[in-house]
């Protein structure tokens, strides 16, 4: 079984003096091309699991591979590169600037990756942009723009230097139904045209069933 993302015997402890066992014994995978979701209630662990998974909370036991390559234990500068390169990130609040335009919020990732020239970096970004029906607010600031769009926008960012692994959290959950469709929508569309691999948090079973699978927490343990 090829996986993207691969985790085996996670588990996260919270605190010194009595420690709270949060995660418990995270087995899982994601394959290529695949779109998963995770569910559970509030405090089963989803977020911090999520994070692991990211890679931004190594504070944990375990081993978590990305391509097959083993991650756990790597540097933070290796870590940085990994998420910059390798995993984009949608979240609930999109964590835009709201002084810089929609194309330098878009472009800020691939800069910091400092892989392609700034032209290049541009004629992506407009182009992810157009692609996304966003090409006329290219040059709008931020903070200018509906909660929509400044959802679409940030797909547009976590797809700029082309990732392997979209990961969102609870990336629907600021929506309204209209636009919560739309943005799953653009997900879908995304797995398919790009061969894109995601895993998304949600609190919406409908959606969650419309995913390739779903993976349930629940008191830190996957129940199915």
């Amino acid at each position: 079984m090829s996986y993207i993302l691969e985790t085996k015997n996670i588990n996260k402890l919270f605190g010194k003096e009595k420690p709270f066992h949060v995660l418990k014994d995270i087995y899982m995978g994601v394959k290529k091309e695949e779109f998963t979701s995770i569910m559970g209630k509030s405090g089963s662990g989803k977020s911090t699991l999520l994070y692991i998974l990211s890679t931004m909370d190594t504070d944990y036991s375990g081993e978590l591979y990305l391509q097959n390559e083993l991650v756990t234990g790597k540097s933070q500068k290796e870590l940085s590169y990994i998420r910059n390169k390798k995993i984009g990130f949608i979240f609930q609040f999109h964590y835009l600037l709201p002084e810089f335009s929609v194309l330098e919020n878009v472009m800020l990732p691939a800069k910091k990756l400092a892989i392609k020239s700034v032209e290049q970096i541009e004629e992506d970004a407009i182009d992810l942009l157009t692609k996304l029906h966003l090409g006329h607010l290219v040059s709008k600031k931020a903070s200018k723009i509906s909660g929509g769009e400044k959802q679409r926008v940030a797909v547009a960012r976590a797809l700029i230097n082309e990732p392997m692994l979209l990961i969102g959290d609870e990336p629907t959950g600021n929506l309204d139904s209209f636009n919560s469709e739309n943005l799953f929508q653009l997900l879908k569309n995304l797995k398919e045209e790009k061969g894109l691999s995601l895993l998304m948090v949600t609190h919406d079973e409908d959606l969650a069933k419309r995913t390739d699978r779903t993976i349930y927490l629940e008191d830190g343990r996957i129940i199915k």
